[in-house]
């Protein structure tokens, strides 16, 4: 990678800690919740796996009738609930999960995030130990994300490449260039926290691109965008060297709101989760004959829909705007399922690893397809960790001619514009 994508990585890893439970385990199928049966067409971890969430879904519920204490069904069941921001269920089915299976690592990271993305960050405290998060959450003061201001802003991109960027102000300050980046969470440089006077209530270590950095929690009592005003706000920051940006404006923030990164016209559209905003933003897909592709959440920060690679799919595919080179991101086993061609006489350095040039004919969203887009192959991959397949990451070459906005609200998307 150049400096300034290390930087950028850096940057969207720090958001990371601060909007999930990071120090918990990753694995999707963990402990006593892990199924014990081989995978059949029925299996409901395989739907899971293969992204089929609502049959798998109704796998799950079966199972529960048979047995109401099969902690792993109602584990998946929460899961499955907390993709689509069905919180009341969510909450539900993992707590029931927890209380037959308190040691197990999947449902408490869920819950976790079910409680963070309500900002209900006191629920979520005695869950994680001694995890730095926990000293950051229970010292959150005031309303966490407190919003202030109108129904809408829009605040235009000061660029759109190598990633957008946007001017944001903290505690009042001067404006400061953030990068826009849906994989990423809401982390700042050392520079920026330092300029901004926030203090750190806890500490951690991560291992990033080789190298041992320490993590600092915290929280800005104000982030001004555009004419929107956030309060009371979870932050990350660590010492990541020289670079351009003062830090990254993600999922953790855009999941307040409608969100639109207006790509062919080049601005951040913010809109509160109101029902006269989702009514305008439902109007206006229609009138553009746009048709609302499914929305799930997942880990915190990460946004999925369903897309298709060449010919193969629709399979559950991941929005991570953070990717200033490409168009669309996957591994080498998932190309060639896709019939997708590699170029491996022409190496290149992604995210610390090689990968290798590719170039799918199409890739598509619904009915947002784009010819010839610009990729890589690279063994990067969620799926063990969020415990489901995803045939690839779509990203920002792809997205530049559309508009695409994420209804947090009623987990749809739209992609909107021409194509290109």
């Amino acid at each position: 990678m150049t400096p300034s994508h290390d930087r950028r990585t850096f940057l969207r890893r720090a958001g990371l800690t601060a909007g999930a439970a990071v120090t918990l385990p990753m694995a999707g199928l963990t402990g006593s919740a892990a199924a014990s049966t081989a995978p059949t067409e029925t299996d409901p971890d395989q739907l899971f796996w293969e992204g089929r969430f609502a049959e798998a879904d109704r796998g799950y519920a079966a199972l529960l009738r048979g047995n109401p204490d099969d902690a792993h069904a109602l584990a998946r069941r929460g899961c499955v609930a907390l993709l689509s921001n069905r919180f009341g269920s969510a909450e539900s089915f993992l707590t029931r999960a927890l209380e037959l299976a308190p040691d197990d690592a999947f449902s408490v990271r869920q819950l976790v995030d079910c409680y963070v993305r309500q900002d209900q960050y006191a629920r979520a405290v005695p869950l994680l130990g001694d995890a730095p998060t926990a000293v950051q959450y229970g010292a959150l003061t005031g309303t966490p994300f407190e919003i202030r201001g109108p129904e809408a802003t829009r605040i235009p991109f000061l660029t759109l490449d190598p990633l957008p960027q946007i001017p944001v102000s903290l505690n009042g300050g001067t404006p400061k260039t953030f990068h826009v980046d849906t994989g990423g969470s809401f982390g700042l440089s050392a520079e920026t926290a330092e300029e901004a006077g926030l203090e750190a209530v806890a500490t951690g270590q991560a291992t990033l691109g080789g190298r041992v950095v320490t993590t600092y929690l915290g929280a800005v009592d104000s982030v001004r965008l555009g004419e929107i005003e956030l309060r009371n706000v979870p932050v990350a920051w660590h010492d990541t060297g020289a670079g351009e940006d003062a830090g990254v404006i993600g999922t953790a923030i855009f999941y307040h709101f409608l969100t639109t990164l207006d790509y062919a016209h080049q601005g951040l559209v913010l809109r509160r989760k109101t029902g006269a905003q989702v009514r305008e933003v439902q109007a206006a897909a229609e009138r553009a004959g746009t048709r609302p592709q499914p929305l799930w959440l997942a880990d915190g920060h990460f946004p999925f829909t369903l897309g298709s690679l060449g010919g193969y799919g629709p399979r559950v595919v991941e929005i991570d705007t953070g990717v200033p080179d490409f168009g669309v991101t996957t591994t080498e086993e998932k190309a060639r399922k896709a019939g997708v061609a590699i170029d491996y006489d022409h190496p290149v350095s992604f995210l610390g690893v090689t990968g290798y040039s590719i170039t799918p004919d199409t890739v598509s969203i619904g009915d947002a397809v784009r010819e010839d887009v610009p990729g890589v192959v690279a063994p990067v991959s969620l799926d063990e960790r969020l415990g489901f397949e995803i045939l690839a990451n779509v990203t920002h070459q792809f997205l530049k001619p559309f508009s695409c906005t994420f209804d947090y609200a009623g987990m749809r998307l739209y992609l909107t514009g021409g194509q290109g």
